[in-house]
């Protein structure tokens, strides 16, 4: 199956870091207002995509987002001294530094 071609468009960002996407390419991808969006930022390239079809992509080229994030999740989780995760299971062994 060939791949849909590239749409280029030309937008402006306003003084407040504002870009509209055109109303063609919202009818298109079937973004109404209040969908949200998730933004990736990688290699010099800015993506949108609707939420729901996030783990699609993630499965793709940003796999690694998956992966630093559960990396950088994992410090909060195995954080002994998290008082929201552990309220109910006291620290007995090690003191706070």
């Amino acid at each position: 199956m060939a791949s849909a071609p590239i749409e280029i468009r030309t937008i402006k960002v306003s003084d407040k870091g504002q870009v509209s996407i055109p109303k063609d390419i919202r009818t298109n991808m079937k973004i109404k207002k209040g969908d949200n969006l998730v933004m990736m930022v990688k290699d010099g390239k800015i993506v949108l995509e609707k939420s729901e079809k996030i783990a699609l992509l993630l499965d793709g080229e940003f796999k690694d987002v998956k992966a630093f994030t559960e990396h950088s999740l994992k410090s909060v989780w195995d954080n002994q001294y998290d008082e929201v995760w552990n309220k109910d299971a006291p620290i007995t062994t090690a003191k706070r530094k």
